[in-house]
């Protein structure tokens, strides 16, 4: 998996049970919003009730990650973990349970305790393995998170698909549920750096100004990310083959997969800064031409190109957040966490407005306008300075 840099953070004691149950742990995370719209709508045979419950899901998520991230920075991670788990699982199984009754708020209520009690595997992760490798190893620790992630994003739905083939949806949600959570507490168990980090004086993410500066680009990152996944899908339907979307959304995971490992692989000497600006730029200039693509393979390379730049994007914001609230880190990657979830919702709906408006490619042009404006917006980053 990856370089010798990666293959290094892999020899560390604990790395490698890490990785894995961190991988088992994600999965929920691509097959909780799916599971629980196939579910709700199933049950109720009402697809506004199972779009009201996705958006329940995501907005407990968004508003979840910086309380969990404020709790791992004073209590650790294992108890957060431990709790989120249990919480997570009860509530989709509840879901789950309830979604065939007439009180609709109470499937709606238990879809948004599950996103925020979505236990914060990934955070944990770069928390871990960010204080176990020194500064300059820090780019492989957090590229191998993306990594990991996006491979239980990838590989989530499809396990769920087998499970649901060969049981029922609702039988399927509540098996994946519980075997993720499983894994997260054998993940919880298996961090190795203590349940607390290192004592030393507690920051404020905000104390940086910067900070609030990285969080309005990575909520144009989410937007970019937002707006492909609905232009992608309008675009196969508009060229009447609807099938194709699901191979070209692959693209995206699959380039990230790639990016994730090529970025992990090297040591860079440039600022961190100045490759956010450079990894915001290539994005925007590589999905630009999605809207002129016809051909399917040749959409589908320049996809997999978008990709390569995204997930080392993602790997240089969290690099930034260890300049920008140290002492603090972990409330701050869930405001990360936060922004990449707002972005992708204000993406979503530029999208679909742009593409009923002026046409099925102009989804495109929005995600790569979003970014390109993203990199502009990071080149305040470079700025050495930005205490109050």
């Amino acid at each position: 998996m990856g370089g010798p840099r990666h293959r290094t953070l892999l020899g560390l004691p604990g790395v490698p049970a890490q990785a894995v149950l961190g991988f088992l742990a994600q999965l929920t995370q691509q097959v909780a919003p799916i599971g629980t719209v196939l579910v709700v709508q199933g049950a109720s045979g009402s697809l506004t009730l199972a779009g009201v419950t996705a958006a329940a899901f995501a907005m407990g998520v968004g508003m979840g990650r910086p309380v969990q991230g404020r709790l791992m920075d004073r209590r650790g991670s294992r108890p957060v973990l431990a709790v989120t788990a249990l919480v997570h699982v009860a509530a989709l199984v509840a879901l789950v349970a309830a979604a065939g009754d007439r009180l609709w708020w109470v499937v709606v209520a238990l879809a948004w305790v599950a996103g925020a009690g979505l236990p914060p595997v990934s955070v944990s992760m770069r928390l871990e393995w960010g204080r176990r490798v020194p500064d300059e190893g820090r780019t492989a620790a957090y590229s191998l998170v993306y990594l990991v992630q996006e491979l239980a994003m990838l590989v989530g739905p499809l396990a769920f698909g087998v499970v649901i083939a060969l049981t029922t949806t609702s039988l399927g949600l509540a098996l994946v549920a519980v075997a993720a959570g499983a894994a997260t507490l054998g993940f919880a168990r298996a961090l190795r750096s203590g349940a607390r980090g290192p004592e030393r004086e507690r920051g404020r993410v905000f104390a940086d100004r910067r900070m609030a500066v990285l969080l309005a680009v990575v909520l144009l990152l989410g937007g970019t990310l937002g707006a492909l996944q609905v232009g992608v899908p309008a675009l196969a339907t508009a060229r009447h083959a609807p099938a194709a979307t699901g191979v070209l959304v692959a693209a995206l995971s699959v380039g990230g997969i790639a990016g994730a490992a090529a970025y992990g692989a090297r040591s860079w000497r440039s600022r961190v800064g100045v490759r956010l600006v450079a990894l915001m730029l290539a994005l925007g200039a590589v999905l630009a031409p999605l809207a002129l693509v016809e051909s399917w393979p040749v959409f589908w390379m320049v996809l997999f190109g978008g990709g390569l730049a995204l997930n080392p994007a993602l790997t240089t914001s969290s690099l930034l957040v260890d300049e920008f609230a140290p002492g603090a880190q972990a409330e701050a990657f869930g405001w990360v966490s936060t922004a990449i979830g707002v972005g992708d919702a204000l993406g979503s709906g530029v999208a679909g407005v742009t593409g009923e408006r002026l046409g099925a490619s102009a989804p495109f042009l929005a995600a790569s306008g979003l970014a390109l404006a993203g990199a502009a917006l990071a080149t305040v980053l470079l700025r050495r300075d930005g205490t109050r």
